[in-house]
């Protein structure tokens, strides 16, 4: 944690994008544009990525980690951020056929992909296959039967004459210190084979007596949104003995890595996470030659998104609270309502003014529990027509969202050297009635 800081200061530095910048009049700017102006051009909801940022941390974490690293697609994803990644040396993790067809949409090699999912149908795995994904992670017994069917001699899900690469995703029994809904590691989850029960082994032998299958590796996750790297070095602990025993070439060990939303939090660079990382597995004595590598995803995008709003109601209750409305809310993010997740909010139109009133900001859904900052401080002289904007949104806000009240999904840009790009339109009603039959 950082130290503490009074509520009422304008927003950290450390929350906002890399590029972003206040003008001579006292506005921000993120890539060059100011955020205000793009409201008024691009409309709200909206959600705003520098585009600079994405780059440098992709570089960040191929630097941390080698080639092999991959972006965790489910932070954000469209075609323009799968092209980016790739473009920045990056593979990119999957964990659904949609999210593939996505991928494979925006021109990635396949073999650049890791295809991930605790219940893969078998419609998904020949997606993969067909498209020669260049790693699966295989989950459960069940999907090991579906490959043993996929694979046989004669099925023809494999193309060519390379064998299918995998990984065996085993729960290493490490609990995180974060949100019970995003941790993975412990026993008791959906994810993986125990380390503990021995159904780890079971699977590796299984594997290895699939023909056309090649076992790559072992692959595990401990959670998300984690600070104390000590996790990681645990994970690392108990994964290596596993490794070593079955010879195995290659060792992942997922994403997870915190950010912070808060002013007076603070949280490890992705510099920091693969020192520990790697000193883990030194100590471990991991056999030489074995590739490390690891899967990022909000500590990619998490900081480089912002989403702005537009204040439709101020309401003040005496002696209770000041409510703000803004025309978003749950369906854009709602992170809040899931894990009671912190953010600030502030004015982009003076974003070094103090913020000495407390209001709660919510959202335009029927929910009372429709709340996106619980006790946000604002600038006292927040008027209805304001664009508001909350910091730290690039990771799973439009990547969660949906059509609640039938609210059409937002706008998603790109801006960098003072230029802005649609990378995903506004949904529109129309995309809605589309479905209907």
């Amino acid at each position: 944690m950082t130290p503490a800081v009074p509520p009422e200061d304008p927003v950290a530095r450390h929350l906002l994008p890399i590029t972003a910048s206040v003008s001579s009049a006292g506005a921000l700017s993120v890539g060059g544009r100011d955020l205000v102006g793009l409201a008024e051009e691009f409309g709200t909801p909206l959600f705003v990525y520098d585009e600079e940022h994405l780059r440098i941390r992709c570089r960040e974490a191929v630097a941390a980690f080698g080639p092999g690293v991959a972006y965790a697609t489910k932070a954000f994803l469209c075609k323009e951020m799968a092209v980016l990644a790739h473009e920045e040396g990056m593979s990119l993790d999957v964990s659904t056929g949609g999210e593939l067809a996505v991928v494979l949409a925006a021109g990635v090699p396949a073999e650049r992909l890791v295809m991930h999912g605790n219940n893969k149908s078998a419609g998904e795995l020949v997606e993969a296959l067909e498209a020669g994904a260049g790693r699966i992670v295989v989950d459960s017994f069940d999907e090991i039967e579906r490959l043993s069917r996929l694979c046989a001699p004669g099925a023809g899900a494999v193309p060519g004459p390379r064998p299918l690469r995998v990984l065996v995703r085993v729960t290493p029994g490490v609990e995180a210190h974060t949100h019970e809904y995003v941790m993975t590691g412990q026993e008791d989850t959906k994810f993986g084979f125990s380390l503990a029960t021995g159904a780890a082994d079971e699977a590796v032998s299984r594997l290895r007596s699939l023909p056309g299958v090649e076992l790559a590796g072992a692959h595990a996750h401990v959670g998300s949104q984690i600070f104390r790297l000590d996790a990681f070095a645990r994970e690392v602990a108990a994964m290596v003995p596993f490794v070593t025993r079955h010879l195995l070439g290659e060792c992942c060990i997922g994403g997870g890595l915190g950010v912070a939303y808060l002013n007076d939090e603070a949280a490890p660079s992705m510099a920091e996470w693969a020192t520990v990382v790697r000193s883990a597995f030194a100590d471990a004595e991991l056999p030489p030659g074995v590739r490390v590598t690891a899967e990022p995803g909000r500590s990619i995008v998490a900081t480089a998104g912002i989403t702005l709003y537009r204040v439709g109601t101020v309401k003040e209750l005496p002696g209770l609270r000041t409510y703000v409305a803004v025309d978003g809310g749950m369906s854009d993010n709602p992170r809040p309502v899931l894990y009671g997740s912190g953010y600030e909010a502030f004015l982009p139109r003076e974003p070094l003014s103090p913020r000495a009133m407390v209001v709660r900001v919510v959202g335009k859904h029927c929910e009372s529990g429709d709340v996106l900052v619980e006790a946000a401080h604002v600038p006292a002289d927040l008027a209805v027509g304001d664009v508001l904007a909350t910091p730290v949104t690039g990771a799973y806000g439009y990547a969660m969202a949906s059509n609640y009240n039938r609210l059409p999904r937002p706008a998603v840009l790109f801006v960098r050297g003072g230029q802005a790009r649609l990378v995903l339109r506004r949904e529109t009603t129309a995309d809605m009635l589309a479905l209907e039959v």
